[in-house]
């Protein structure tokens, strides 16, 4: 791994020159100044930047106050009246979208070549098989002694030098490629990430390439005025990602699935994966349970007929680990790793199972949060728990993916003897206004409701009010310590926390 080189400005002007982004520059005296910071945060300022004005949302006084603390340079795509803070170079660019991820592999010096990136798109699934891929790859660098792979998901991150609880699926471009130089740095090998369509239409991962891209499904999601006009962009935004892959995994189960195939014709190669169609390169066959497992086999034309376990509950995972045990075995990865690792694998707030001593209440503490997920979700979990009836707790975030709030409430309402809407992420948005928006659509289905704003209360009414053996499906914010009011991350207690607090309290006060 080669030492991290810094370029000057006047790199970065015939770089965005030769890619045809540059429409204007004014360097004064100073294009041999050497650019050590890239960003387009005002905060992270140091001497020696290059500062990126973005977002309709911007303003004047963010390119004054990091001038004032060090910048050299600013990228854009108009010039500022910022003389009276003396002469500063600029680059105007046509669009600063497509100039970022131009802008952030020169500065970091394109780490995603010396890396194994795999990709993980679709509208249901990416996190756990991010999670899923991680636990193989792990199992394997793990016996080669070999550091652990990152991650970069709309839970966790983890690039070898920082960890953290993730808001957004996938980071901007000039984040995501510092993600994958600390990764480099730190001398992993490996990269899982989530790749969303908002990441694909807003050119976030513009500029590089995907060792495998797996995707999974698709159906209609993140529709409304701040994300996808409509199916048709959210579909072409999602196929964007073949483009940049090198081996491509599809599911021919997935909705569209003609068209996601002839899309895949981009990627150098594709492989396919099934749970209905022996022809595909990967058939899952023989789905059942056994205990609290999910077993299957899987037939790889003449390469292998073997059967897979996963501990983490729910069929509907199978497509998960499926286009896992594709990826991994593409990269060569040897089967036992691949059969330890998704046995032992978790992904945090997915599919938790929490019971009370006696097992009357079984808890299962889930991201889903879409129609795709929910339906699967539902259904799965009728069947697999026959015996139980379903109450179910859940909301919808603020201004976006408003379809969610008659899918859901739908979806609910069909599978569930009671439904409890509660806050989720409601920003700007009053919780009420939401929970009103999804109770008409549950009503539609005969299934009776309570609204209780706070999340917990919520929780744990539904747990207090149990009759017989309930399962309760908590979904939307799985794990996650923080929730967006108003423009806001505000600390919160997980719905984990929640359901072993309430659980704990129900058993002392049913205790003979």
């Amino acid at each position: 791994m080669a030492k991290m080189q810094y370029y000057t400005i006047n790199t970065y002007v015939k770089t965005l020159e030769e890619k045809g982004m540059l429409v204007d520059c004014r360097l004064y005296d100073k294009c041999e100044t050497q650019i050590t910071t890239l960003t387009y945060d005002s905060r992270e300022v140091t001497t020696g930047t290059a500062f990126v004005c973005k977002g309709a949302a911007f303003k004047a006084e963010y390119l004054q106050d990091a001038m004032e603390k060090g910048a050299v340079l600013y990228i854009s795509e108009k010039a500022y009246d910022v003389a009276e803070a003396g002469e500063i170079p600029y680059i105007l660019v046509k669009d600063i979208r497509r100039a970022m991820p131009v802008l952030a592999n020169l500065f970091y010096n394109k780490p995603w070549e010396d890396l194994t990136v795999i990709g993980v798109g679709g509208t249901k699934g990416k996190s756990t098989s991010a999670y899923y891929m991680k636990a193989v790859v792990d199992d394997y660098m793990a016996a080669q002694k070999k550091k652990e792979s990152a991650i970069i998901s709309g839970i966790d991150i983890y690039d070898g030098t920082e960890s953290f609880e993730s808001h957004i699926t996938t980071p901007e471009s000039m984040e995501l490629q510092q993600r994958f130089r600390n990764a480099l740095n730190s001398g992993i090998e490996y990269v899982e990430m989530e790749v969303s369509s908002q990441a694909l239409k807003y050119n976030r991962v513009d500029e590089m390439r995907f060792d495998v891209g797996i995707f999974l499904n698709i159906s209609e999601d993140h529709i409304s005025p701040i994300e996808h006009d409509d199916f048709e962009d959210y579909f072409t935004s999602k196929m964007k990602m073949f483009e940049k892959t090198k081996i491509a995994v599809i599911n021919l189960d997935s909705d569209c699935s003609d068209r996601v195939r002839e899309a895949a014709k981009a990627a150098e190669t594709v492989a396919t994966i099934s749970q209905t169609d022996p022809r595909a390169d990967f058939y899952a066959y023989d789905i059942h349970k056994e205990d609290e497992k999910v077993v299957f086999f899987v037939k790889h034309g003449d390469v292998f007929d073997e059967e897979f376990v996963l501990t983490m509950p729910g069929f509907f995972n199978v497509e998960n680990a499926l286009g896992v045990i594709a990826a991994a075995t593409m990269l060569k990865i040897p089967r036992k790793y691949i059969h330890s690792g998704l046995f032992h694998a978790k992904s945090s707030g997915r599919m938790e199972l929490y019971t009370n001593k006696d097992k009357n209440i079984v808890a299962i503490v889930d991201y889903a949060h879409n129609k795709l997920s929910f339906e699967k979700l539902f259904s799965s979990m009728k069947e697999e728990y026959p015996e139980y009836s379903i109450v179910s707790v859940f909301g919808c975030p603020g201004k976006k993916a408003l379809t969610r709030r008659r899918d859901l409430g739908t979806v609910a309402g069909q599978y569930s003897k009671k439904v409890y809407l509660a806050s989720e992420d409601p920003g700007y948005e009053p919780v009420e206004k939401i929970s009103r928006e999804i109770a008409k659509y549950v009503k539609a289905q005969g299934c009776p409701y309570e609204m209780i704003n706070d999340r917990g209360e919520a929780i744990k009414a539904a747990i207090e009010s149990a009759e017989g053996k309930t399962l309760l499906l908590i979904t939307g914010k799985g794990n996650e310590t923080r929730e967006k009011i108003g423009g806001e991350y505000i600390d919160s207690t997980s719905d984990v926390e929640y359901v072993k607090r309430y659980l704990a309290e129900y058993d002392k006060k049913t205790k003979p």
